[in-house]
């Protein structure tokens, strides 16, 4: 073997959070790094970040609804074909639009009021499978360090990409499975070594304690479908994270796939898509992903005049998801022989240029060299 393959595999990427890849990314100062923002008067700041209870109470009324209604459909017509319809709309909201609530919630911009945003979510993070109280540091730590390898628990997909896996997600089938696991380890006391990585100590047992909670609900709901001789109890609680996580996973693929890692400006690691207004209602405006991460205090329906302000600085928005995907897709084949290629996104010449601390850092081939 040569010395320069013996390099290579030297900085072949890891991405736990305790391997090689973390130590080379405190030690090169990548870790909780100074970040690029686009220059925004103070006031009109101030103005975009005010927090107000009436746009996520109307989204949340209609949600709701939206469940109520699906769900009593759903009811009414099992086990025949005609309950379909309703199912498909009832997993969607719970598998993919309670992503989008447990996001805004978790960052406590959708509510002005606290308790309404820590009411939605943690009913947000039981239909995600996920402990509401490891996942609130795991995405905090995913914007301080957003795909930054060896740092970012939230990658994901990693390099060279698993195609089959990524496919497999679209049904839920392996992030269900993990976080299980992940919830049956906590809750017979287990806080894994990543995980303490980002979480502090004094919140391990609120760790505990969340995912004996959601374990107890779901043994419940797996005894009433077997008291009633019925699946129907299950496909309303557990099952929609499985058949309804589709959009989620259209739309948050595209926040960071085949772009930069390691560097520390959004604009080369985050994309933003324009969507349609359906699912624009279901992501809860994160289509507007630069934005979001460059000023994550901004609420999810003040995005809008974010982008608005600061697009001069921003690469092109996708104008759909299936331009995006019709990018992207090319990147992740070059990918699985050159996990370095990445896409490189280019600036409007109305944007300030990158900074050379802000180039690629490994050297990585662009498509666009």
């Amino acid at each position: 073997m040569t010395d320069q393959q013996q390099e290579k595999i030297m900085m072949k990427r890891d991405y736990s959070l305790v391997g090689e890849s973390t130590k080379r990314a405190i030690e090169i100062g990548l870790a909780s790094a100074d970040w690029y923002h686009t220059d925004v008067p103070r006031k009109t700041m101030k103005e975009l970040m005010q927090r107000s209870d009436l746009p996520a109470i109307r989204d949340t009324l209609v949600w709701f609804a939206a469940f109520a209604v699906s769900a009593a459909g759903a009811i009414y017509f099992w086990p025949t074909w005609f309950c379909i319809p309703f199912l498909f709309v009832y997993g969607v909201l719970y598998g993919s639009s309670s992503d989008s609530r447990w996001h805004e919630c978790g960052h406590g911009t959708a509510f002005k009021t606290r308790w309404m945003n820590d009411v939605i979510y943690q009913i947000a993070s039981f239909m995600l499978m996920r402990n509401p109280v490891t996942w609130r540091w795991s995405h905090a730590r995913h914007h301080t360090d957003t795909t930054i390898v060896g740092r970012d628990a939230e990658i994901a997909v990693m390099r060279p990409p698993d195609l089959i896996r990524v496919i497999v997600n679209f049904f839920g089938i392996l992030d269900a499975w993990y976080s299980m696991i992940a919830l049956i380890r906590n809750s017979l006391g287990t806080v894994t070594p990543e995980e303490k990585t980002f979480v502090p100590e004094s919140e391990w047992p609120k760790v505990v304690f969340a995912a004996r909670i959601h374990i107890a609900i779901y043994v419940a709901a797996i005894a009433l479908s077997l008291l009633i001789g019925s699946f129907l109890p299950l496909m309303l609680i557990g099952l929609p994270r499985l058949y309804g996580c589709w959009h989620m996973v259209l739309t948050g693929l595209l926040q960071h796939i085949g772009l930069a890692d390691n560097v520390i400006d959004h604009r080369l690691n985050t994309r933003t898509v324009y969507m349609n207004p359906i699912s624009r209602f279901i992501y809860w405006n994160m289509n507007y992903h630069v934005e979001h991460h460059m000023f994550p205090m901004v609420p999810f329906h003040a995005l809008p005049r974010l982008h608005a302000l600061i697009k001069h600085d921003l690469p092109e928005p996708n104008p759909s998801m299936w331009h995006a995907y019709r990018e992207v897709f090319p990147v992740l084949i070059r990918q699985l022989r050159n996990e370095d290629y990445f896409l490189k996104r280019e600036l409007p010449p109305t944007a300030r240029p990158y900074k050379d601390e802000f180039h690629h850092l490994d050297g990585a081939t662009s498509a666009a060299e």
